[in-house]
């Protein structure tokens, strides 16, 4: 190859190197071979190899190459290989030696390498240095007119941005970058500065907005072949500040795979932190502790102090959290490590104030508790929240009233944040964060010893049930058209269930998943709770159970008195609960006298610890465990309306909404002998149509339309991923999805399901699946089973309902009178009010 052809073909492949870096490693592999005795063109062509083995994630091979492309090349040339090997050197984790290699190459590339050096630093920790850097060669190259420096500039110094919370100003940077990376034609760039703008979004609290960038960075990163572990590492930090704990701990151990199979060792630890994070969030303390002490180590290998600080930071919070010993010898040192990440200072304040309250150091607590209270005035709102937290916790013993009002604003910066999620999974599991406040100020009215308060906080311990009106998603074609897909697939998959139906399953409900977590909500927003004194019982006696610290609480009001008292150890009463579905299940497949027994004996022993003796009927607001207790079968409860609510402030809602006109709706699914049967006679009973072979079409118009509908159907609930619980039809699942886009639901809904009664019980107090949603959305009284049920035994309760119901029984009155009635025990409930 004559000598400028082989220079101009490694300038070629340097130019792919950055568009194409897949084509671009063979094609320099190419130059390099050919362009024997050329001294030049080969260290140019060996850092277009190495630049595009790493932006291929094949980081020790990248290494290799640039080092031979400095050996070979001279002046500026050898400085740009040095340049791009740093950044290698980096992402290994080995900081020192990168900082060595740009360091020479500052004096020949100036401006460029300055912003190299100031990556670096970043990873450093060195945040003061790096932005420093990061200034001064910005300026330098605006005059210069170099774009494409300029753009890498922009893109490193927007993530600098995010980290300090200037938020604006990253998003500035970054879209800046954007538009100069379409511009130089660099479309796998455009994916990761996607991928930026998602770490920004996540980092400010702004959860559908991140990952529509983050799926946006998956697409064309993935397209371009580029490197998709700091996708998954952003979006398990972003599922993680949703609560989403079991989906961020599976991306963060994708992303650490990733990252090592690429010889990224930078990356490494930063992720296991996240791991370490969720498991914190999991009350996994031991698993907490052994991936924050991994991390630390590799850090203190890596030399970045600042990083360590915050794996020590964890370590300390895993062992306060197991209530282990902890040392910390100095803690103002570790605090100042963490300079630079507002959100772990005020943690590690928090954990640092909680290790003196043990250790009966007053003062120190409240040096702690004062510098974090002050994250209460600005950022993003989690920050905010803690810092409320802080001021609650520095006020609880001193100022008790001052105390609960600070947790009360706290919460109410969460909710507000978190009222515009339009995924029901999203706000329910992001009441995690809600679980400090909510106890802080239950314990300060405990203390306080006044059952109004204690009820204020029962009630605000159950977050998403005070939206004042419905919240929906709105609605979306996309999401609209997935989900007859679906039905479909699953439909095909019940009669010839093959590997690729069931990855198309997958899929789709993948699809669906993700598309609804980036719709934001319309109506709804956080409100406060009922009052006592607003709640309309008439004969009714409420009650209300706590939980909190391990023990379990009932609060009784009755006739204008509330009353609040010891139920026992929630461990006692959940192992006596265990018994009832068990007991349930084998007397409706083969009864046995001594399983009669055991049942009769549990709820017996269930009825006297849980309920007072009153045979007024009952409006019972569960808390944790005692959500799924088939009432019915307890025998102060037999024949008496029992209503069980989320919430009181849910049942006040559904008990005081305009009556509905008296319409009625049948439906049946396939699958189940009696349900055809069961339908026929219900509809019967109200002389209305009964649709042959409903489908998902047929069953949503009549929700939309009828005040009362009764579906007789296969039921199930996904506890793995509640929003697609279902009910089968002829043509598919109707599916949590699909009642979310409904603009009306009706007053009652009666599903003569197995399970589907049953909600997946998160954060403490927030339920998720069919009933829930339908309950969300509106419906004021939900009948159905929380065990399963047997065909044969539905018929004959639901048509004693019915009949009940056309004489205008109220619904809970209804189900009580035709349970007594048939007189076996069964697992159903009317939910709502």
């Amino acid at each position: 190859m004559a000598p400028g052809s082989a220079l101009q073909a490694a300038r070629e492949a340097m130019r792919l190197a950055d568009l194409d870096p897949a084509r671009a490693i063979p094609f320099a592999a190419l130059v390099v071979r050919d362009a024997a005795g050329d001294a030049a063109a080969q260290a140019l062509a060996e850092q277009a190899w190495g630049y595009a083995l790493f932006q291929t994630g094949q980081v020790a091979e990248a290494v290799r190459h640039l080092r031979r492309a400095v050996r070979l090349g001279a002046g500026k040339a050898a400085a740009e290989s040095r340049m791009k090997l740093a950044f290698a050197l980096g992402q290994q984790g080995r900081v020192a030696s990168a900082l060595r290699e740009v360091d020479l190459a500052v004096p020949l590339l100036g401006a460029r390498a300055r912003g190299q050096r100031a990556v670096i630093l970043y990873h450093l920790g060195r945040l003061d240095e790096a932005f420093a850097d990061y200034q001064t060669a910005e300026r330098t190259l605006r005059r210069g007119g170099d774009q494409l420096a300029l753009q890498r500039i922009l893109v490193n110094r927007g993530i600098l941005q995010a980290e300090r919370q200037n938020f604006a100003a990253a998003v500035q940077d970054l879209r800046e970058a954007e538009r100069l990376a379409r511009a130089l034609g660099r479309d796998l760039v455009v994916g990761i500065i996607a991928e930026n703008l998602g770490f920004v979004e996540g980092r400010r609290g702004d959860v559908p907005a991140a990952l529509a960038h983050l799926d946006r960075a998956e697409e064309i990163i993935g397209r371009h072949g580029g490197q998709l572990a700091p996708v998954l590492q952003d979006r398990a930090e972003l599922l993680l500040s949703v609560g989403l704990v079991g989906e961020a701990r599976e991306h963060a151990s994708q992303a650490v795979a990733a990252y090592r199979a690429e010889g990224r060792q930078l990356k490494v630890p930063e992720t296991r932190l996240l791991l370490a994070d969720a498991a914190l969030l999991a009350s996994d303390w031991a698993a907490a502790g052994q991936h924050a002490r991994a991390a630390l180590a590799q850090f203190v290998r890596q030399g970045r102090a600042h990083h360590a600080a915050l794996a020590r930071a964890t370590v300390l919070r895993a062992a306060l959290r197991a209530g282990k010993p902890c040392r910390i010898s100095d803690p103002e040192a570790l605090v100042t490590a963490l300079r630079g990440h507002p959100a772990a200072v005020v943690e590690a304040h928090l954990d640092l104030a909680l290790l003196a309250e043990r250790r009966r150091q007053s003062t120190r607590v409240a040096e702690h508790l004062t510098i974090a209270r002050e994250a209460r005035k600005s950022g993003p709102a989690a920050l905010r929240a803690r810092g409320w937290y802080a001021e609650a916790l520095l006020l609880e013993d001193a100022e008790p009233r001052a105390a609960a009002a600070a947790a009360r604003r706290g919460l109410r910066v969460l909710d507000e944040n978190h009222a515009a999620l339009g995924a029901s999974d999203l706000r329910a599991h992001s009441a995690m964060h809600r679980a400090s406040l909510a106890c802080l100020g239950l314990r300060v009215a405990l203390k306080a010893g006044k059952p109004m308060d204690v009820f204020e906080w029962a009630e605000r311990g159950r977050a998403s049930r005070f939206l004042p009106r419905s919240v929906r998603p709105p609605d979306d074609p996309e999401l609209a058209s997935l989900l007859p897909l679906l039905r479909a697939t699953v439909l095909e998959l019940e009669s010839s269930p093959t590997p690729k139906l069931r990855h198309r399953q997958v899929e789709l409900e993948r699809q669906i998943k993700n598309r609804s977590r980036l719709l934001r909500a319309t109506g709804g927003g956080p409100a406060d709770p009922v009052r006592p004194s607003e709640l309309d019982l008439g004969d009714r006696v409420l009650v209300q159970y706590i939980e909190i610290d391990g023990t379990l609480l009932a609060l009784r009001l009755a006739d204008g008195r509330l009353d609040l008292r010891t139920v026992g150890p929630v461990r006692e009463v959940g192992d006596l609960l265990d018994r009832v579905p068990f007991a349930l299940r084998h007397l409706a497949k083969r009864p046995r006298p001594e399983i009669s027994r055991l049942l009769r004996s549990t709820a017996a022993q269930l009825d006297s610890l849980l309920l007072p003796r009153d045979d007024r009927p009952l409006v019972v607001v569960p808390t944790g465990v005692l959500h799924d207790v088939p009432w019915s079968t307890l025998p102060s409860c037999q024949g008496k309306p029992v209503v069980v609510a989320p919430s009181a402030t849910l049942w006040h809602t559904a008990a005081n909404r305009p009556a509905r006109a008296r319409t009625f709706a049948v439906a049946s699914g396939p699958g189940l002998p009696g349900a055809e049967a069961e339908a026929a006679a219900v509809a019967d009973i109200h002389q209305t149509a009964n649709p042959a072979e409903a489908t998902v079409d047929d069953v949503l118009k009549a929700l939309g339309t009828a005040g009362t509908v009764h579906l007789a159907a296969h039921g199930r609930l996904n506890p793995d991923n509640p929003l697609f619980s279902a009910l089968s039809l002829h043509d598919g699942p109707l599916l949590v999805h699909d009642v979310q886009r409904l603009d009306q639901v009706p007053e009652t809904v009666i599903m003569a399901a197995c399970d589907v009664g049953r909600s997946v019980v998160v954060s403490g107090n927030e339920l998720l699946g069919l009933a829930a949603t339908f309950l969300e959305r509106g419906t004021s009284q939900l009948i159905a089973s929380v065990v399963p049920v047997p065909d044969a035994a539905t018929k004959e309760l639901m048509i004693a309902v019915h009949r009940r119901l056309r004489d205008e029984v109220p619904p809970a009155q209804a189900l009580a009178e035709a349970q007594h009635e048939l007189g076996e025990p069964n697992g159903f409930v009317c939910v709502g009010a």
